[in-house]
């Protein structure tokens, strides 16, 4: 049983990261909103740019969401014209992405609007604290990575 300070630290972390996660979305969401588009826009965009392979499949999977929760959106990337289909010879049952050079610039945009606030952020609390940072949130999200198969990058 969790005592009343425990409790409340533990209610402050979770409010801390709803805030945080509104800051760091923020000025992307703003972008994307004058596009029309949404969050799960930008998550396709920022998976897209970086999975090896990228097809529906391997995407629904790094998402943990369904077709029918991509295929709106997929559509809007692709009248947009930010992202292609393609299907590779000889297996018509898997539909291939890619970002398209628009699709490219619109990622890297979001993308460098978030990395300079971690930078900055990083920078503010020292390695240490980023160190104690990336460890909770690999602790948290170790399921979910395992379940997209997912490996994260060296941290440097």
């Amino acid at each position: 049983m969790l005592d009343a300070k425990r409790r409340r630290a533990l209610d402050a972390a979770i409010e801390l990261t709803f805030f945080a996660y509104r800051a760091l979305t923020g000025r992307a969401d703003a972008l994307l909103a004058a596009r029309g588009l949404s969050r799960m826009h930008h998550r396709i965009l920022h998976f897209v740019a970086r999975l090896e392979d990228p097809s529906v499949g391997a995407l629904l999977r790094t998402l943990g969401v369904t077709k029918q929760a991509v295929n709106g959106p997929l559509r809007d990337l692709y009248a947009q014209k930010l992202i292609t289909f393609d299907r590779p010879p000889g297996d018509a049952r898997v539909k291939r992405l890619a970002l398209t050079p628009e699709g490219k610039r619109l990622e890297g945009r979001l993308s460098a609007l978030q990395r300079a606030q971690f930078e900055a952020t990083f920078e503010a609390v020292g390695e240490p604290a980023e160190a104690a940072w990336r460890a909770a949130m690999e602790h948290f999200g170790r399921e979910e990575l395992q379940r997209a198969g997912w490996r994260l990058p060296d941290k440097r």
